[in-house]
């Protein structure tokens, strides 16, 4: 990834945080415990008008594998 790119997303990033700080003290609490398997991570979405749609998965190995690559990239 390029410089310019590697500075735009961390400057999103820095908005996102901004904009939301309570979803990201919400991430922030859920990950300094670690994720394990089994865990069930669920996600609902609200449009104005429409009826909530639901879904989630349940954490596994490969997951946590994948979630330690990307850990990696982050260094």
């Amino acid at each position: 990834m390029n410089p310019a790119s590697l500075m735009k997303l961390f400057q999103a990033k820095n908005q996102f945080n901004k904009e939301h700080p309570k979803f990201v003290a919400f991430l922030n609490a859920v990950f300094s415990k670690g994720i394990s398997e089994d865990t069930v991570i669920e996600i609902t979405v609200t449009r104005p008008g429409e009826a909530p749609m639901t879904s989630n998965i349940k954490i596994k190995q490969s997951d946590l594998e994948l979630f330690e690559e990307l850990k990696q990239l982050k260094n």
